[in-house]
């Protein structure tokens, strides 16, 4: 088992990608203004992830594919069809990742004015956030993101786990939380939530991260034991977080407005070193978010366009530094952060539908995977995530319109 442990990386490259700052200040958001009311979003929401996270995983280990290659190979046959799919893949991804990459930097800026308040300008520590991003992508290499990807949800797990075992919360209500209900207004809430962890960008990150581990098929069981560990972990850190800021913000009453609000959940465990700890994990959280929505952007192009799949080759680095620089204009545009991470955790709940079809489609090719396409189960998991999803975003565009 040990041995099989060591083969962790992957699914914890994507698990990290979703506890970023989206993840901290939505959960945290969710607890405070409706207590343990969400916890049953976030239960889906990892149990979804880890089912299409799976499914991804297929994809890279047994056909090696990633998702782009996957989902238009079937349509070679069509060259319509697949430019018509190419343009909407790449449309799905390039907006939920631009908003996205946003509210990673956005978030790192958080962490970084309550470590340094009245220091430099919030536009100054997007810049230097987006350049420190622009050099890791440029001259870390692939092993030093991942390594550092699983120090950053390990340090998320042991603060908000002892923070929650010193505010002690109320095991009753956490449990009634699990049965699902949107309290009046928390829709938007509840579809962030999802959208934090079910990140779109993260099923073509997975995949080509378990290809490029994994080197045949005979890797998938290692390769299931990550992504099932890592992501359960990624969701549990999610869970630990709202049902933190539900015992000691919720009753409190207190508004959100800063992290230094934020860090208040933490002062039970850590008094007034809270700030700090809550500052360093949101930049190192927003900072690693903001490696990983411009990498899988990049890989998807590479498979969509055939050029070389490598984080080191010249248009990969183009099509990555492009994500990276509009989620830099959006930081530094002067938008409240806490705002441009809630729209861009709303914006990847809109977009996810549209991506786990691909996904469904692509894992049920038994040209490409034979034994390990899906099943009826595996289908029938896939698309109630598809419907639930679909559900909940048509019921938000609904309500914005006025018709419900």
């Amino acid at each position: 088992m040990l041995q099989r442990l060591k083969a962790i990386g992957p699914g914890a490259l994507t698990a990290a990608a979703f506890i970023g700052p989206g993840t901290v200040t939505t959960a945290t958001l969710a607890g405070a203004q409706y207590g343990f009311a969400l916890v049953w979003a976030l239960i889906f929401a990892t149990i979804a992830a880890i089912i299409l996270q799976e499914m991804a995983v297929r994809l890279g280990v047994v056909a090696r594919l990633g998702l782009g290659e996957a989902v238009t190979s079937a349509f070679q046959q069509s060259l319509a069809a697949r430019w018509i799919i190419v343009a909407l893949i790449i449309s799905a991804l390039f907006v939920g990742n631009a908003a996205y990459e946003g509210g990673n930097i956005a978030g790192a800026v958080l962490g970084l004015e309550a470590a340094f308040d009245g220091g430099p300008s919030r536009q100054a520590f997007a810049a230097a956030i987006a350049l420190t991003a622009g050099a890791i992508l440029l001259f870390g290499g692939y092993k030093f993101i991942e390594k550092f990807l699983i120090a950053v949800v390990v340090m998320m797990s042991i603060a908000f786990a002892a923070a929650l075992f010193v505010v002690g919360p109320d095991w009753g209500a956490l449990a009634a939380g699990a049965v699902p209900s949107i309290p009046a207004g928390a829709l938007p809430l509840a579809i962030a939530l999802i959208g934090t962890t079910i990140v779109p960008y993260n099923l073509f990150l997975h995949a080509a991260a378990a290809r490029r581990r994994w080197p045949d098929a005979s890797g998938i069981g290692e390769a299931r034991l990550d992504a099932r560990l890592s992501i359960g972990l990624g969701g549990v850190v999610s869970i630990l977080v709202l049902s933190t800021a539900a015992a000691s913000l919720f009753s409190a009453g207190l508004e959100i407005t800063n992290a230094a609000d934020m860090a208040r959940q933490l002062e039970p465990a850590f008094g007034a070193g809270a700030k700090y700890l809550l500052a360093a994990g949101l930049f190192a959280a927003g900072l690693s978010s903001a490696i990983t929505a411009p990498l899988a952007t990049g890989f998807a192009a590479a498979e969509l366009f055939n050029f070389e799949s490598d984080p080191k080759a010249t248009m990969f680095r183009i099509v990555a530094g492009a994500v990276l620089a509009i989620g830099a204009l959006v930081a530094i545009s002067g938008a409240r952060p806490i705002e441009v991470i809630v729209f861009a955790q709303i914006a990847n709940g809109m977009l996810l539908p549209i991506i786990a079809v691909f996904l469904l489609y692509a894992a049920n090719r038994k040209s490409t995977l034979g034994a390990h396409a899906n099943g009826l189960a595996a289908n029938i998991a896939g698309g109630f995530v598809v419907l639930i999803t679909a559900g909940l975003g048509l019921r938000a565009i609904l309500r914005a319109v006025g018709v419900l």
